[in-house]
């Protein structure tokens, strides 16, 4: 009111020392995006250290900003063909009946390589993702 009485008429706010209310600036933006483009499963608390912003203002940045979402993958059942069900069930019937002789059955001695996939958890599979995006397989 003070200034107003002294001819002041300014609407502008007049800059001010000190810190900048807002850490959003087009340099964070692009360093983040960089960063997530290199490593879509990078975490926001990695992002956060590595800009040197608080992790709070992460958040904002790649949902508003960037217009991302943090998807996990999603499980693709493998097709099998009518044979191969009927194998399964017969199996499975199989073990049902007697899980000891079912075990004891077993023939190890061949020479079949087996790949051991461990899957990850939800958590160990999200990866950013611009919207409308198709989940990680």
């Amino acid at each position: 009111m003070a200034q107003f009485k002294r001819g002041d008429f300014s609407t502008c706010d007049a800059p001010r020392p000190g810190r900048p209310k807002t850490m959003i600036t087009p340099e964070f933006i692009d360093q983040i995006h960089e960063l997530i483009l290199e490593y879509c499963r990078i975490s926001a608390k990695s992002i956060a250290e590595q800009v040197g912003i608080s992790h709070e203002w992460i958040g904002p940045i790649i949902h508003e900003d960037l217009d991302m979402r943090e998807l996990s993958a999603k499980w693709v059942r493998k097709c099998l063909n009518a044979d191969q069900k009927r194998q399964r069930c017969q199996s499975s019937e199989f073990f049902q009946r007697d899980p000891n002789d079912f075990l004891s059955r077993l023939v190890t001695m061949d020479e079949t390589w087996l790949y051991h996939y461990d899957p990850e958890t939800n958590q160990q599979s999200m990866e950013w993702r611009q919207s409308g995006s198709p989940r990680p397989k």
